[in-house]
Parts: C-alpha cells; structure tokens; sequence
C-alpha cells in the first residue's frame, strides 16, 4: 500500500513540474513575441479624428511594433497615407459608418475569444456570440446585422477536415441564429447533411438576403439565403467566402485552382448573366475579399519570407484585366467605410 502511495506522489509531482514547464514556455514564449513586437519600427501615423471624419479604409495593422494588431485606418482618397489608429485590436474587424464589428483572440495559458460590435460615435459596445477562432466578420450596410464565422472543434464528421459556426445577429433585437438551423434547399429539395457548414456572409442591402458558402458532401457551394424565411438554397458549386459589389450586380469569392489543394483563384459572378471572371490576381488568396467600388477588389496577401506574418493589402480590377497592386503595406481584413 505504501509503494503505491508513493508512486501516485510521485506521478504527481512530475505531473506538476510538466504542467508548471508548459506554463513557464508559453509565458516565456509569449515574453518574447511582445518583445519583438514592441521593437520593431512604427508606422507613419495620422490624427485619428481626421481620418474617421470622411470615407475611409479600415483595417487590422499588421507592421511589426507596439501597434501590431490594432484596428487602424487611412483615407479612402489616400490609402497609401499615414494611418490613424484605435484603441481595439482584432483578428478580423469589419465596419460600417455606425459600427465596427471586432472578432478577438485573448492567448493565455487558456485561449478564449470574443466578438463584439462598438458604436462608432460613443464607443459602447456589445457581446455578440463566438464560439471558436475567428474566421470571417460581416456587417449589413446599416449596421442592423452583423454574421460571424468561427472554427470550432468537436463535430465528429470534422475528423479529418474543419467544422465552423456562423451565426447571424440582429443587433436591433439582439437575437442571434445559428445558420445551421436554416432550411437548407439544394437541387430543388430541402436536405439535412450532419457534415454541412457555412462560412463567409455578404449582406444584400434590403436587410434581408444574403450570400453565404455552404459546404456539405465534400464540396462547396455558393448560396443566398433570406432572413425571414430562414432558408439557404444553393446557386452553383466550387464557391468560397462571397463578397456582393456595391452596385449588387456581382458575387466575388474564391475558387479552387489546379495548382495544389490549398490553391484559390479570385473570381467575379455576374448575377444576372452567370458569367465568371477569373481576375488576374495569380497568388492563391484565402480570404474574403472586399470591394473597394464596384470595379476593385481588395484582398489580403501573406509578406514574402520573414515577413509572412506581416500580410499586406492588394487590389486588383474586378473584370478580369490589369495587373494586381499592393494598396495598403502592413495591413490585414480591409473594409470600406463610404
């Protein structure tokens, strides 16, 4: 009885150091990224007030320093400009003239998240439902909707692939849904697949259609759905992370190339003829693009080599012509504030 008392004590005690070590390493660790974070060169800066006064550009800065990860913007007429910074720091952030929807991980010992949306005029804000890693962030135009998309963990058909919750939130009522509790119409026929997932909204903006991915089967599909009727049908396969253009005549999203599996090619729908444009962009871009009018697109881009993590805006012509251009260096999930 006593030898195994003490072997219990001392399976414990190397339990305790092991955990202790893994703490010590992930404090230390984290010591170390703020260290090199806040050594590094700051960005040309503009007054916050001006910026946010007229049409403008947001995002999350990506320059390495003491601002890395805040929410900043320039003008929409100089993009290339000096930046004004906020106080939040966000893995993704979308906004509207009224609202800025904020998705953000807190990594402690214990990773947690949070999206909230915050009253441009007063800075009050609200918790919105996350339930894993942000992923994708969306507003309605008028700020009356906001939809998150987040990586969770758990789903037991995700074994081998990734499973994500997008929820859709009326910020009026404050209720939220769950896009999986939609009707769910494809080929004609409501279906149930246990596997299927949504991702990446775009709002319409009558307040009530949008466009969404939904995947099921192994494929991907381009959807619109309506709020008020709760359904999603499918529009055509091969479709990621849509974005609808000012005018509404168009869907952008991503397809897959031929290169290799994690290979995405930008592409434009015209709604009304269903004709597709690959756009000259040839880097593979996994990311929900935004438009900057109706005849540009922006997208986010990783640095090249030791500055991969320093991803940087681009933008390219929405018809398929012209040559891709770096907008905004140091710059991560654009949104156009008109």
């Amino acid at each position: 009885m006593e030898s195994t008392r003490s072997r219990l004590i001392a399976v414990a005690v190397v339990a305790a150091l092991l955990i202790a070590g893994t703490v010590l390493w992930i404090a230390r660790s984290r010591s170390t990224q703020l260290a090199e974070i806040a050594t590094a060169p700051t960005q040309a800066t503009a007054p916050l007030t001006q910026v946010e006064s007229g049409p403008r550009i947001i995002f999350r800065n990506t320059a390495l320093g003491p601002d890395y990860g805040r929410v900043s913007m320039v003008p929409l007429g100089d993009p290339g400009g000096g930046r004004a910074f906020t106080d939040l720091r966000c893995d993704r952030v979308f906004g509207t003239t009224g609202e800025t929807l904020c998705l953000a991980s807190d990594r402690g010992v214990v990773t947690t998240y949070t999206a909230k949306v915050y009253d441009n005029a007063d800075g009050r804000s609200r918790q919105i439902p996350l339930t894993g890693s942000p992923s994708r962030a969306r507003l309605s135009a008028d700020g009356r909707y906001s939809a998150t998309t987040s990586f969770v963990a758990g789903d037991s058909y995700a074994q081998t692939g990734f499973s994500t919750r997008t929820v859709v939130t009326d910020l009026k009522t404050g209720k939220s849904s769950n896009l999986e509790d939609f009707t769910l119409i494809h080929d004609g026929r409501k279906i149930t697949p246990i596997d299927r997932n949504y991702w990446g909204v775009t709002f319409s903006r009558d307040d009530n259609t949008f466009y969404v991915t939904v995947a099921f089967g192994g494929l991907t599909h381009l959807a619109t759905g309506t709020l008020s009727s709760r359904t999603v049908h499918t529009m055509r396969t091969d479709a990621e992370c849509p974005s609808l253009s000012p005018d509404e005549t168009r869907v952008a999203y991503k397809k897959r190339g031929d290169r290799s599996p994690g290979d995405w090619r930008l592409v434009v729908l015209d709604l009304k003829t269903g004709k597709e444009t690959q756009l000259a962009e040839r880097h593979s871009v996994d990311d929900q693009v935004e438009w900057l009018d109706n005849e540009h697109i922006l997208y986010g881009l990783p640095g090249q080599g030791s500055e991969a993590a320093q991803t940087n805006v681009w933008v390219v012509n929405a018809d398929g012509t012209g040559t891709p251009t770096m907008l905004i260096p140091k710059a991560w999930s654009p949104a156009v504030i008109r």
